[in-house]
């Protein structure tokens, strides 16, 4: 249900530039294990074309064909040798391991159902090298947030694209909470053009109980969960679920 949200990967960039601490927690964590790197849910490369930059030879897979040729793109424009490759994150043969294998962004939480996110860890764990970290990030869910998702379309924020002008971003949301899923409609308007893009947008939830069961059913053991990019310890009130994984 997601899909359509990501095959206009342009404006995705101009919505979210990337950078900041989510970058330099990445690439430490690249340095700190060497070898070679895998992100799933790679996108545009926000962080994986940076790593790359570092030395580190780094595969980057996607769902989405229009997100990896932008990534694509801008590999090329800054000089940087990434293998891309299309597929699914709840399935995937390499045929190779990683050292450090990552998934940012709550990129994880388009997988709604417990089994993908199940086989998304097993498969995480067949790649990876002895010595090897998991690590992944996701939002810390608010039980107030959700109840306040009530379906009414309201401005989140703008950003200015080159060719249109300023782009006024609109989202309505509804929580589904047997799913644990909030779904949502975004909507990308300039005065000229209102509802230039329409494209839906469905995240899953992952309480902080359930989390090391997966983590768990999937092979794999959480090594330590922060809360927040300068590695606080997870708490209530933290924004992020940082994990730590490694083989079990």
């Amino acid at each position: 249900m997601s899909e359509a949200f990501y095959s206009h990967a342009r404006l995705y960039d101009l919505m979210f530039p990337g950078g900041g601490p989510a970058v330099d927690f990445y690439r430490a964590g690249a340095d700190r294990h060497g070898g070679r790197v895998l992100e799933l849910g790679c996108g545009t490369g926000h962080k994986l074309i940076p790593i790359a930059s570092d030395g580190h030879p780094c595969v980057g897979l996607d769902f989405s064909s229009d997100m990896l040729a932008e990534a694509q793109r801008k590999a090329d424009e800054r000089g940087v040798a990434v293998e891309w490759v299309q597929g699914d994150m709840r399935a995937f043969d390499l045929g190779r391991t990683f050292d450090f294998v990552f998934i940012t962004a709550n990129s994880l939480l388009h997988l709604h159902d417990a089994e993908d996110l199940v086989s998304c860890f097993r498969s995480v764990r067949r790649h990876l090298a002895p010595g090897a970290r998991f690590v992944f990030d996701v939002f810390n869910p608010s039980v107030r947030l959700l109840a306040e998702a009530d379906g009414v379309r309201r401005t989140r924020e703008s950003f200015m694209d080159p060719d249109r002008g300023n782009v006024s971003v609109d989202v309505a949301e509804i929580y589904d909470a047997p799913a644990q899923v909030t779904r949502g409609t975004w909507y990308l308007s300039t005065d000229s053009e209102p509802d230039f893009v329409v494209a839906p947008l469905e995240i899953r939830s992952i309480f902080p109980q359930e989390l090391p069961l997966l983590v768990s059913l999937g092979g794999l053991r959480l090594v330590e969960r922060f809360g927040d990019w300068s590695g606080r310890p997870f708490a209530v009130d933290a924004p992020l679920q940082l994990c730590i994984c490694e083989s079990a």
